[in-house]
């Protein structure tokens, strides 16, 4: 009669029937057939038929009693609950090998050299031989092992652990998508939020590259990976405009005022100016169509007492001072 049975680690304990009938009932469950009374009786023949090979007091290894489950499981006809029953054993089995490679895996972390180990110079950001360097690895091998464990089909992780296909950053499969490109101009026309505030559209380069860099830095507390913003320059040109926009305005009212000696005439230049852009259909900005100064020019002689001309050559001395304004504030940043 069987009395004890050998554990996987090596351990001797009791052997107990029930649980065999319980592995069996949950077996019989998940394939909807049989019950309590079935799998007490397959029980009842795995117990028979073990004790009919282990004679003289010999302890059955845990693999030989679930093989003779599976085999009494088939003689009783439960072909589907023999089948349910031998996926989760294999499941088990897989989980218990992925624990033991999980286990070498954090061996080879805390003790071996990152010049000897590839795994310790697995990300080039992580100095592998520091403390915080190996609990960093340490955590993103246990993710990649749950989430190749209970996250990917069995059949996915077999060519993912045989090197057949390759899923960056697996460690971080089931949190977040990763290495991600952001469309900035589209972020930042109209403003946008960075979950602890809104931040209004910007309007000079400075406002522009400050604003790429929150951008960014938002996005790496929610995003893993690389932040990359493609199309930087394109993108930054917009606030160049603008910052040359304003110092065209702030120029020209200058060389206005001192030459009218009025004060805080802004407002006045700012909507001459407005109204011969929206006649033109253009802004004042680096290089405009060859009429549009001529056009600014009447204008502005049509709202200030000077002619046509003398706004010209204001006009040219403005885009002069603007250009050297925008220059800089885009050469600083």
């Amino acid at each position: 009669m069987i009395r004890s049975i050998i554990k996987r680690d090596g351990r001797s304990v009791l052997y107990d029937q029930h649980k065999i009938a319980n592995a069996i009932l949950k077996a019989m469950e998940s394939a909807h057939e049989g019950d309590a009374s079935c799998a007490a009786r397959v029980a009842n023949a795995v117990e028979a038929e073990l004790d009919s090979i282990f004679t003289g007091g010999n302890a059955p290894h845990i693999e030989a009693i679930q093989d003779a489950v599976e085999r009494q499981l088939m003689n009783y006809g439960y072909n589907a609950t023999a089948k349910a029953y031998i996926l989760y054993r294999a499941n088990r089995t897989y989980a218990r090998e992925a624990n033991t490679t999980l286990m070498r895996t954090i061996n080879e972390i805390t003790q071996a050299d990152a010049i000897a180990s590839d795994l310790k110079r697995d990300n080039a950001n992580i100095d592998g031989n520091t403390a915080m360097g190996s609990m960093l690895q340490i955590g993103s091998a246990g993710a990649k092992a749950y989430n190749e464990m209970y996250l990917l089909r069995p059949e996915h992780a077999k060519v993912f652990r045989e090197g057949d296909i390759y899923i960056h950053d697996f460690d971080f499969y089931h949190m977040t998508t990763t290495c991600t490109q952001i469309d900035i101009l589209k972020l930042f026309h109209g403003g946008f939020s960075t979950g602890h505030g809104f931040l209004r559209e910007p309007q000079s380069i400075q406002s522009y590259t400050a604003l790429a860099a929150i951008a960014i830095q938002s996005n790496q507390n929610d995003q893993h990976g690389g932040q990359s913003i493609p199309t930087f320059d394109f993108a930054m040109a917009e606030g160049v405009t603008k910052s040359y926009h304003k110092a065209f305005l702030r120029a020209l009212t200058d060389i206005v005022e001192d030459r009218l000696d009025l004060d805080d005439a802004f407002d006045a230049v700012q909507n001459v100016v407005r109204e011969a852009e929206r006649q033109s259909g253009e802004i004042a900005r680096i290089e405009n169509k060859p009429d549009f100064d001529g056009k600014l020019a009447k204008r502005l002689s049509e709202a200030f007492p000077m002619d046509e001309i003398t706004f010209r050559k204001i006009l040219s001395r403005t885009r002069r001072r603007a250009w050297k304004k925008a220059d800089h504030d885009t050469f600083q940043e």
